[in-house]
């Protein structure tokens, strides 16, 4: 992801319990499939004895809302699955199955991007989110990620608004060993302006901006993230270059709301989805790249989701592939 960064040395190894060394053994798709189980086992129970008939379709459309696809992707998928067993001929339910993950996977596809940070130095990324979704907890191994492959890491601790929001971000700041730039009282716009100019002077690589949890029904807080936007610009002109949404998996619709309102007030370039482990509502996802196409009509590009995560665990968060989702989620 990070190719054009080099390496650093291994880090000394670490003598670990027998539980933690067999969770990283386990590869990353399977930690994945493990998330996913409850959408999937659901999707899956619809093709258990099943004939290719009416009936199919219509526990495949409960199934598809349940896992919260929403209205207009699940009705996107069956229309197109139906055009495909009717062209094909199929009578067969499992071949079936792999023509709706093969039609997910397409939905997605256009989800995927590569991060590139070295368009421009400092590289700057701000990272927005309602409280409880993951977002100080994501910085930190997105923190480690960029660390591991090689890139300079400042953090800015914008998040004055939550208590001890502060002192999480200079824990993460402590286990990836990198700078980090806070006030005890600080104005948001102020610490992120301070730490784009200390990433110029001291040659850093990225700068990552954690920034206050809100709901986007709070107008006055979103407004004070436009202002942490517009002052990081007079810092940077060309920055903040990444604006990442964190969501969480297990708010369903919710999130798709979530994305919207974020998006406009804040023109996004990415997302970060977190805990997928345990979800029962992983269709989410299908809504939301259904409506990164409508997205993309006016904007002219989609709205990508960079990283996908687990668990709580640094290994737990990797770049979201569309045909890894889909495999998990359609196994």
């Amino acid at each position: 992801m990070f190719s054009l960064f080099k390496k650093k040395d291994p880090s000394p190894i670490k003598v670990q319990a027998p539980a933690e060394q067999e969770a990283q053994a386990l590869p990353w798709v399977k930690r994945l499939a493990q998330g996913l189980k409850k959408t999937s086992s659901n999707l899956a129970q619809v093709f258990v004895g099943a004939h290719i008939d009416e009936t199919l379709f219509e526990q495949l459309e409960e199934a598809l809302l349940m896992a919260d696809a929403g209205v207009k992707a699940t009705d996107y998928l069956l229309k197109d699955l139906q055009a495909q067993v009717k062209k094909q001929g199929l009578v067969e339910p499992s071949a079936v199955k792999a023509l709706l993950s093969q039609s997910l996977c397409t939905l997605l596809q256009p989800l995927e991007a590569q991060m590139d940070i070295t368009k421009e130095k400092p590289f700057v990324i701000m990272v927005a989110g309602v409280n409880g979704a993951g977002k100080t907890t994501s910085i930190g191994k997105l923190t480690r990620h960029l660390s591991d492959a090689g890139a300079s890491v400042l953090l800015a601790a914008a998040d004055t608004f939550r208590a001890a929001a502060k002192e999480q971000l200079e824990s993460w700041a402590t286990k990836t060993e990198v700078e980090i730039i806070s006030q005890a009282q600080g104005d948001p716009a102020a610490v992120s302006f301070d730490a784009v100019n200390a990433a110029k002077s001291r040659g850093r690589d990225v700068v990552l901006i954690d920034t206050a949890g809100r709901l986007p029904t709070q107008l006055h807080l979103m407004q004070e993230l436009q202002k942490i936007k517009r002052v990081i610009q007079k810092a940077q002109a060309s920055a903040p270059h990444e604006t990442l949404l964190v969501i969480d998996g297990n708010t369903g619709q919710n999130a798709l709301a979530q994305v919207k309102a974020f998006d406009e007030a804040l023109d996004l370039t990415g997302l970060i989805v977190t805990k997928l482990d345990g979800t029962a509502k992983g269709g989410a996802i299908a809504a939301i790249a259904l409506w990164g196409l409508e997205r993309a009509l006016t904007k002219g590009r989609p709205l990508p989701v960079y990283f996908v995560g687990v668990g709580e665990k640094l290994e737990d968060l990797q770049v979201f592939k569309a045909q890894e989702f889909c495999d998990a989620l359609l196994n």
